[in-house]
């Protein structure tokens, strides 16, 4: 009886070691994960300082304050129509021209309709782009506003 409660305290204390170690681990991780958002200014690498979608409105706003405005439909499209000022980067080439584009600036995306300006964020954050946003409704809603387009 007396060997079985000794195993029986072993077994305890050294479960308690192995959960203090778990403890300091866990501990260590959030310290430095801390750390590291301190680092990067509170916010994770591709955060963008801007929401990640908005309003055509919102849109047209910071494209009349001269905001970076980056069309990526196809060249067909574009043709069609476009708003003026605007740069024409079709997604597909996106990846291999993000150098082509301002990091310094506040970058507006816009397509068609919204999803392909969407995807074209991300490719921008995770290229290291901080002020990225795309347009909720596109070029479509963009002119069914009556703003200008050419």
């Amino acid at each position: 009886m007396a060997k079985t409660r000794r195993a029986s305290k072993r077994a305890a204390k050294k479960s308690n070691k192995n959960l203090l170690w778990i403890a300091l681990a866990v501990v260590a991780v959030l310290v430095l994960g801390g750390f590291a958002l301190i680092r990067l200014g509170g916010q994770p690498a591709t955060a963008s300082t801007l929401p990640a979608e908005i309003s055509v409105q919102e849109a047209y706003k910071l494209y009349q304050n001269g905001t970076f405005v980056l069309d990526v439909r196809t060249p067909e499209e574009w043709n069609e129509f476009h708003a003026p000022n605007t740069t024409l980067i079709p997604l597909d080439e996106l990846p291999d021209r993000v150098n082509e584009l301002p990091k310094d600036r506040e970058i507006v995306v816009i397509c068609r309709s919204g999803n392909r300006s969407a995807v074209a964020r991300d490719i921008l954050l995770g290229a290291g782009f901080k002020n990225v946003t795309s347009v909720d409704g596109g070029l479509r809603a963009w002119q069914a506003a009556g703003y200008p387009v050419e």
